[in-house]
């Protein structure tokens, strides 16, 4: 080879080497984020309420993504202008771990508004991902001043018609405007609330299938608004709109305190059609004094706790549509927007049709034919009948039967819950009420053709709740334990109507404070529910009374000024517990304010810190020995230790959110009333000494921290004796019962707590489902086989308090446990007890979902685990420690993503990365 040729090759292989090194160098990308949301977890939203919004996303689950370094988010007013010319904002890359309620930083946004936006990271090492798909969210109206149309509507009052209690009844208003367009439609959006409830159709076709819009708030104070694409109903030329308006919660009977609801207002709606054309030219629809309405259509009676009427023979074909002649209906009264009640765009998902349960059984009962669901619910039947013309059809409601198998209907008090169905013609009705809703499994028909042989098609259940996922499964070896979660779900369905009831049947149906603090946290377990609750605790803050109480029930329906302690506290423990396990601040410093005003209503109902105010106490405590509802602890030592409790959350508020003095100062009233506390209701030997001592009293002091180090294992003592002295059962009311397991727990009484869990006669968790209960139930004995219902009217049999268990299950029994806010760090740190021999749990944290699934078998422990990206995990497993450790089939070795923390004699405690792991050890016997 001569000198040239060798140079030639020489020089070829340096640069193919070169090449190769540059190649391998070029910027390598992950996977694009997943899951984006704004705000408290809304996916594209219209409508929306929040011109300052956050965002989170996910990572995905990839082998080299463990960790987040950065982030960068683009936004937009056009899709095609991202991610490399954002005109709204640029974050900019971000060296952060945070991948959660990132707050917007970009130009001021309006009302009507729509912006694009997307995100990339960069992984552990510095390796950035692709961008993610784009999302948006677009503003509704966030004033009144953005209002130019009117409330409208018939005064329906001067009809004069009765209701069952003699309250004035609002019958429905069919409300009807025509208008004509003369060029084609790009965008239309309907902006429409009312002082009622409503629904909307544009030229005879519906604009949603939402269910009683637009929800229930403090109306006073605030009406919720919502916003409805509507462009491809929209036609070039003549179109109609059509309202059809009923009394709801706003102008229906609502409650006991009879002056409220005896002469109510009219209802009205007001709605605004917004049309962009595609010449660019824009035009608006109103509600004005030029719309057209009656009340002589089919809907002769809606009322929520009464049912509804309906008469097929009154149908207006085609009403809301061009054709219609309305030259008989009358015109509307009309009246301008003012400003003393704020119009805000809806903050949480309205309640829709859910799930379609099927008859399971027919009862032929005194000429009445009843369909058994096999399952206690909320909402309304979709009815398919046969009737003869001018038959009325009669459909009762029953959570139960009598052990004569007559309707049991004694439990809905005044509310009549029934419906009537008028027919027209021969021949099949389908039907399905619209403006009311029920609580029930059993539903009774008569009336129909009996000609026809009733059949199972009859009658469909239509299960309606706020529109809300599941956020969570549990799941374990014993049939028993796996209804009682299935009857928390149902519990959580039935009671999640817009607002957090207390029962969804009979005449309350009301947001009590108390129940909402107890179950709470469970309800976060099963359903995403963030934006619930956030929009809830608005209606809180709305309707705190001005010396800082809070009412029993909000919206507050009842006006009486009255409060309770353990009901009021809810402003306090329910923000806290959300930020717990969301890790979003936001909630904090929107009820920071609430929460400061209700611990200085405390202070000035206690004298020497010792609390006189009254209420509720530990509502529906079972075996009183004062026979009383109220139970048997001390109403001051309740009180005061809910100061005391309520005083520390604020002081953890004020630190979460930084501010130092604040939190010296509630830190401190918290530590003087612990003082009081203990001085006041326990001797030196950490027993009771003032009224009573219970189970609850007990459990106050322990799971509030008031009980000095030195007393609290003399007080779990006599804690243990009083859960002795009663058989190893509970004694615990709507107070006590959320913090059992929490104590059992947290002293190491595990056992103990199983013991009560897994409790078969009264009062336990069991019992209830021993007499067939596939909801949860307000009485510990609502009901038994051999004595029949509970003799007071006051027995809700879907009533979601004592589902509060359901935090433990997931907590313990699965392990899934949030270490740090938002489950950025994630404790899994199950406990079996007997008799299971497994469960498991998942669960979506705002950093994608976290499993533990375990199983005893053949002496062996088998623990499988998922951790999210960006999150990292403090596990515990079961073991004798004595023996290896197995992790996906190897024997344990520390690796960068599994450590050894601690080895204890029966728990190997291992930090761990994301990723999924299998575990496997020996059981100590």
């Amino acid at each position: 080879m001569n000198t040239n040729m060798f140079k030639y090759l020489f020089s070829a292989m340096c640069c193919f080497i070169l090449f190769f090194q540059v190649s391998c160098k070029e910027p390598q990308t992950l996977g694009s984020p997943k899951n984006l949301t704004v705000s408290e977890g809304f996916e594209n939203p219209l409508g929306f309420y929040n011109s300052k919004p956050s965002f989170s996303w996910q990572l995905p689950v990839l082998y080299e993504v463990k960790n987040q370094t950065a982030y960068q988010i683009v936004a937009a007013t056009n899709p095609e202008l991202l991610p490399n010319n954002p005109d709204v904002w640029d974050s900019n890359k971000q060296e952060s771990r945070q991948s959660t309620w990132i707050n917007y930083q970009g130009k001021a946004l309006k009302s009507r508004q729509k912006v694009y936006w997307q995100v990339k990271y960069w992984n552990q090492d510095d390796i950035a991902s692709e961008w993610s798909e784009i999302k948006n969210f677009e503003l509704g109206l966030l004033g009144n001043s953005e209002w130019h149309a009117k409330w409208i509507g018939l005064d329906t009052k001067k009809e004069k018609i009765l209701g069952s209690q003699e309250n004035i009844i609002h019958r429905v208003q069919y409300l009807r405007k025509g208008f004509e367009l003369s060029a084609e439609v790009a965008s239309a959006r309907l902006y429409i609330t009312a002082k009622g409830v409503f629904d909307v159709a544009i030229n005879g076709e519906d604009v949603s299938d939402d269910v009683m819009p637009p929800g229930y708030t403090p109306y006073k104070a605030r009406l919720e608004t919502i916003t409805y694409d509507v462009t491809g109903l929209i036609v070039s030329g003549q179109n109609t709109i059509g309202v059809e308006l009923a009394a709801g919660w706003h102008s229906g009977r609502l409650g006991w305190k009879k002056s409220l609801w005896i002469d109510t207002e009219s209802p009205k709606v007001l709605c605004q059609l917004e049309l962009t054309m595609k010449d660019g030219s824009k035009q608006m629809i109103l509600s004005d004094e030029g719309w057209e309405g009656t009340t002589n259509g089919p809907i002769r009676i809606s009322e929520i706790y009464d049912g509804e009427t309906y008469d097929a023979n009154l149908e207006m074909s085609g009403w809301a549509t061009n054709n219609f002649n309305d030259k008989k209906w009358e015109s509307v009264e009309a009246f301008p927007v003012s400003n003393d009640i704020r119009l805000e765009p809806k903050r949480h998902t309205t309640v829709k049709t859910k799930i379609e349960l099927a008859t399971k059984e027919i009862i032929e009962k005194d000429g009445a034919v009843i369909f058994d669901l096999k399952q206690n619910m909320v909402g309304v039947p979709l009815l398919k009948v046969p009737m003869k013309k001018e038959q009325t059809l009669k459909v009762r409601f029953a959570e139960m039967l009598s052990p004569d198998g007559t309707f049991y209907t004694e439990n809905y008090r005044s509310a009549q819950s029934t419906n009537y169905y008028t027919a027209s013609k021969d021949g099949v009705v389908e039907w399905m009420p619209k403006f009311t809703f029920h609580g029930f499994r059993y539903v009774e028909l008569s009336g129909f053709d009996t000609s026809k042989t009733p059949s199972k098609n009859w009658v469909t259940g239509l299960v309606q709740y706020s529109d809300f996922e599941q956020n969570g499964t549990f799941a374990s070896s014993h049939e028993k334990l796996n209804q009682l979660q299935n009857n928390i779900v149902w519990g959580l369905r039935g009671n999640f109507f817009d607002i957090p009831t207390d029962c969804p049947q009979r005449d309350e149906r009301m947001g009590w404070t108390g129940d909402a603090q107890v179950f709470g946290p469970t309800s976060m377990f099963n359903a995403d529910v963030y934006k619930f609750w956030a929009s809830w605790l608005q209606s809180v803050r709305e309707s705190q009374y001005d010396n800082g109480g809070i009412p029993w029930v909000v919206p507050d329906v009842l006006l009486n000024n009255k409060v309770s302690a353990g009901w009021g506290d809810v402003c306090t423990i329910i923000p806290w517990k959300i930020y717990f396990r969301t890790g979003d601040k936001k909630i904090l410093e929107e009820n920071f304010e609430t929460m400061k005003r209700w611990v200085a209503y405390h202070e000035t109902r206690s004298k020497d810190y010792i609390s006189s105010m009254d209420g509720f106490a530990d509502w529906l405590q079972p075996l009183p020995a004062n026979g009383n509802n109220k139970g048997d602890t001390s109403h001051s030592l309740i009180g005061t230790a809910f100061f005391a409790h309520s005083a520390n959350l604020t002081a953890k508020t004020a630190k979460a959110l930084g501010k130092t003095d604040a939190f010296k100062k509630y830190n401190t009233l918290y530590k003087n009333v612990s003082k009081a506390f203990e001085t006041e209701f326990f001797d030196e030997n950490g027993k009771v000494k003032e009224g009573t001592a219970t189970q609850t009293s007990y459990l106050l002091g322990l799971a509030f921290g008031l009980i000095s180090e030195d007393n609290k294992a003399k007080a779990k003592k006599y804690l243990i004796e009083k859960i002795t002295e009663a058989d190893n059962h509970l004694r615990t009311g709507f107070l006590g019962t959320p913090l059992l397991s929490e104590v059992l727990d947290e002293t190491g009484e595990i056992d103990l707590m199983y013991k009560l869990l897994f409790n078969e006669t009264y009062p336990s968790w069991f019992y209830s489902i021993n007499q067939g209960a596939t909801t949860i139930w307000e009485r510990w004995n609502s009901y038994s086989k051999t004595d029949g219902f509970n003799p007071q009217k006051m027995n809700s049999l879907n009533h979601y308090a004592y589902g509060a268990i359901g935090e433990w299950m997931y907590e313990r029994i699965a392990g899934i446990a949030p270490l740090e806010p938002g489950y950025k760090t994630i404790r899994i740190a199950p406990v079996p007890g007997e008799p299971l021999t497994s469960a498991s749990a998942n669960l979506n944290t705002p950093y994608g979902e976290v499993a533990s699934a375990w199983e005893i078998k053949d002496k062996g422990f088998f623990l499988n685990v998922t951790v999210p990206p960006n999150t990292k995990a403090v596990i515990e497993i079961q073991a004798n420690t004595s023996q290896e450790i197995f992790v996906n089939g190897e024997v344990f070795k520390e690796s960068e993503n599994l450590k050894l923390i601690e080895k204890g004699t029966s728990v190997f405690k291992l930090s761990a990365q994301s990723g999924s792991y299998n575990f496997q050890t020996t059981i100590k016997e």
